[in-house]
């Protein structure tokens, strides 16, 4: 595996893949991986030749500076992951190689800078759509993968890449969930054994809901979801949401015709939790 830490030197590597005429394949990551980082390193060498991933802790999409620091960095071992997995390139640029002294950026997202993640974390979708724009423009991939669990922000990357007119396809890979259920995540280092166990409430949640879907209204399995994971030791709910999944408002029936996803967030143990499950 080839390792950059400078837009030059990176672009310079690419720049012969090209001449090649080699599909480049993008995975954008703040390290810390885990098996669903890896699931996506697999599936982006199923769509193209070339796959290059990027590590950077992005500080722009952090509106709690203690999370910041308190993000998991174990860039040994992620390196370790991606060769074994089979990544071709890594970038692992730092914060003064991204981005110059009072920068400046937004980008109008209409109501997912408002809704679900962008309510309870302000700024945070504008700092994401800030970096993956850079990022693309260093990387210029044909294809670029992220996973379903960041659902919300799977949508602000589409319509960054429909605004700019990007030339650039984006798969969205399933969540990986560990054997219990709980969606693989960076942060679940950061829960205590107990805390683990607790966290499986919000999977067993959202079952809740796909499984009562025929029956009950989306607001009848919100209230009984938000009873479910209030009752749950240890959960301190942030939301429970039924939305349409392409535009993610929030819906009041269930049509044949419209994709409908379940997404819920919750506190454990200290430590900040999403997830989602599309409902057909």
């Amino acid at each position: 595996m080839k390792r950059f830490n400078t837009r030059k030197t990176l672009r310079h590597h690419l720049q012969q893949v090209r001449k090649d005429r080699l599909r480049v394949a993008f995975v954008p990551t703040m390290g810390a991986l885990h098996q669903g980082h890896i699931t996506l390193i697999h599936h982006a060498r199923t769509l193209a030749d070339v796959v290059v991933c990027s590590i950077f802790v992005n500080p722009t999409q952090f509106n709690d500076p203690e999370d910041l620091k308190k993000y998991p960095r174990p860039i040994e071992t992620d390196i370790r992951l991606l060769q074994e997995a089979g990544c071709h390139v890594l970038f692992q640029p730092e914060v003064s190689e991204m981005y110059g002294p009072d920068e400046h950026w937004h980008m109008d997202l209409g109501r997912l800078d408002e809704i679900l993640e962008a309510s309870h974390r302000p700024g945070h979708f504008q700092g994401v759509t800030q970096v993956v724009k850079k990022l693309f423009d260093i990387v210029q991939p044909d294809i670029a993968c992220f996973g379903q669990k960041d659902f919300q922000q799977f949508k602000v990357v589409e319509r960054l890449v429909a605004q700019f007119q990007l030339p650039v396809k984006l798969a969205m890979v399933p969540t990986v969930r560990e054997s219990d259920g709980l969606a693989m995540s960076s942060r679940n280092v950061r829960l205590s054994a107990t805390g683990r166990q607790q966290a499986l409430a919000l999977y067993h949640a959202l079952l809740r809901i796909k499984t009562d879907v025929a029956g009950k209204t989306p607001g009848t399995l919100r209230e009984e979801a938000i009873r479910f994971l209030e009752s749950s030791p240890g959960v301190q709910v942030e939301y429970v949401a039924l939305c349409d999944a392409q535009t993610l408002e929030s819906i009041d029936e269930f049509t044949e015709t419209r994709s409908s996803v379940a997404l819920v967030a919750a506190w454990v143990d200290g430590v900040r939790l999403i997830d989602n499950m599309l409902l057909n």
